[in-house]
């Protein structure tokens, strides 16, 4: 089983980039989207109910063409949750939950902390709020999966310029503490476990001085699993020639059926 994640940047603009013939021809078992930046009906029709995929959406309540999730799935799920239930977090559409038999599957869009201090407040109370939600379903026996940009890079191997940049957001020491206490808590950076040393392995570029075509970029995209679900990844990995956004499609590769979950961490 595959799931794609990818920060579209909208997903009226990536439409126009050759991103549908991209899906078509990959056929993901589930495909997960981060800032789509719309409603449902404003995506290319094609792109509300392909065929073959159940269609969740989850627009930004709060402003317009702002944020927003959406997966596609081949597989469906057993429940739908849009977001963890907690209105402040949930408004600002960043987060689809689907739930299995014996897993959960979040796409999250993680709040960016770069707009001052409240902003990094909402931030860090997200991931808090998140671990909780991600302990609550170890702690009924399911696996959890979670895909998407947690707009953090956590390690200097993680960033092109580690010293230029340690005191933007997206690199604090807080913000990268608390993928610390993830770890700590069960959970595994799935492309860093199979992939410890490689380095210049980014998902997001700067717009400006050509930062892509330099590679000066920031891995902020992740698959995380919990560590009993380690034995089940085949591969997990970044796809940068994928071009249409400001960040690059990665994949997660599983092979179910999944062990029972025997260790269940505590924060």
């Amino acid at each position: 089983m595959n799931i794609y994640s990818w920060n579209v940047n909208g997903i009226r603009s990536v439409a126009k980039k050759g991103f549908e013939k991209w899906f078509s021809d990959l056929k993901p078992d589930i495909l997960c989207l981060q800032e789509v930046r719309a409603e449902l009906d404003q995506a290319p029709e094609s792109l509300q109910n392909p065929e073959g995929y159940f269609t969740y959406w989850n627009a930004c309540r709060k402003k317009k063409g702002y944020s927003g999730v959406a997966v596609y799935s081949q597989i469906e799920p057993d429940i739908v949750n849009y977001g963890m239930g907690i209105e402040e977090f949930d408004e600002e559409g960043r987060m689809i939950q689907l739930v299995f038999p014996d897993w959960v599957l979040n796409n999250v869009y993680f709040p960016n902390g770069g707009q001052g201090e409240d902003r990094l407040d909402y931030k860090l109370r997200f991931y808090d709020a998140f671990l909780e939600n991600s302990l609550h379903w170890l702690s009924n026996g399911k696996h959890v999966v979670t895909v998407g940009d947690y707009n953090t890079a956590h390690q200097e191997i993680d960033i092109a310029r580690p010293k230029e940049n340690e005191n933007i957001s997206g690199f604090l020491p807080i913000e990268r503490a608390w993928i610390d206490k993830y770890i700590k808590n069960g959970f595994a950076d799935t492309f860093r476990e199979l992939n410890p040393s490689t380095e210049e392995a980014y998902t997001w570029w700067s717009n400006r001085a050509n930062s892509r075509e330099r590679n000066v970029g920031w891995r902020l995209d992740y698959c995380f699993v919990d560590k009993a679900l380690m034995a089940s990844v085949i591969d997990s990995k970044i796809m940068p020639e994928v071009a249409g956004s400001d960040h690059c499609p990665i994949c997660l590769e599983l092979d179910p059926p999944f062990p029972p979950i025997k260790v269940i961490p505590t924060v």
